[in-house]
């Protein structure tokens, strides 16, 4: 596979990243970021999927701190809980600054002009909130974002676009969190939310038992155009 490694803001280590990069002038740059199943295959084919579409793609591999170059299947259950118990050991503040480190290796790829997105899923779409509060990003997308109720206060800090896909009948994020969600971003003039009324937890993911064809590609639309205005 097409790997890098990339630098930690302090210097001290390294860790690996998926790079997919597209033939000719790359229109930007997009950050790919893991669910809990660490970089696996369909987070590979996502990466993919942009540099086809001009963009350099990175996916940097987030748990390297825990177990380096996990790949886990959502379908399977044993797998299942163990990417569960690595979240519930990984530090997300720590990984936001690998995700900085990884945007500013993106940028070195790019033009001066280039712009740098980020997109996320589950664990990734909470992390792609998180970087569009603390970061520098050019703009952000999360999908299926975990847990937001508990960041909302960080949203004045939301400078940039951010645009998030919600599943209407999450088993993840209930639809308390959802309103909440609602009420705290809807009239932020930097964010856009769409729902998914009937859409579980899972459903743009590229391959397995939890893709939702139709919202997947509606939203995966959505992305496209997004970033198409926000990076080019």
């Amino acid at each position: 596979m097409p790997m890098i490694e990339i630098e930690t803001l302090d210097g001290h280590e390294r860790f690996n990243a998926y790079l997919s990069q597209p033939h000719g002038t790359p229109r930007g740059a997009i950050v790919v970021i893991q669910e809990i199943f660490g970089v696996n295959e369909g987070i590979r084919c996502k990466c993919d999927s942009w540099a086809s579409q001009g963009y350099v793609a990175i996916a940097p591999d987030l748990f390297w701190r825990l177990e380096p170059g996990v790949e886990l299947d959502a379908d399977i259950p044993e797998e299942f809980k163990h990417a569960l118990n690595l979240m519930s050991q990984f530090d997300q503040d720590g990984a936001i600054r690998d995700i900085e480190a990884t945007i500013r290796a993106a940028r070195t790829r790019l033009s001066s002009r280039g712009k740098v997105g980020i997109v996320g899923y589950c664990l990734g779409g909470r992390l792609a909130y998180m970087a569009a509060a603390r970061t520098d990003v050019d703009a952000s997308v999360g999908y299926y974002a975990v847990g937001l109720d508990d960041l909302l206060d960080e949203s004045h800090a939301i400078a940039k676009p951010l645009l998030l896909h919600i599943a209407g009948a999450d088993h993840f994020v209930d639809v308390q969190t959802q309103k909440k969600m609602h009420e705290a971003l809807d009239n932020h003039p930097r964010v856009t939310l769409i729902d998914y009324p009937a859409e579980d937890h899972g459903f743009a993911a590229e391959i397995g038992k939890r893709r939702s064809e139709e919202a997947a590609q509606r939203a995966d639309g959505h992305t496209r155009a997004f970033f198409s205005e926000h990076l080019n």
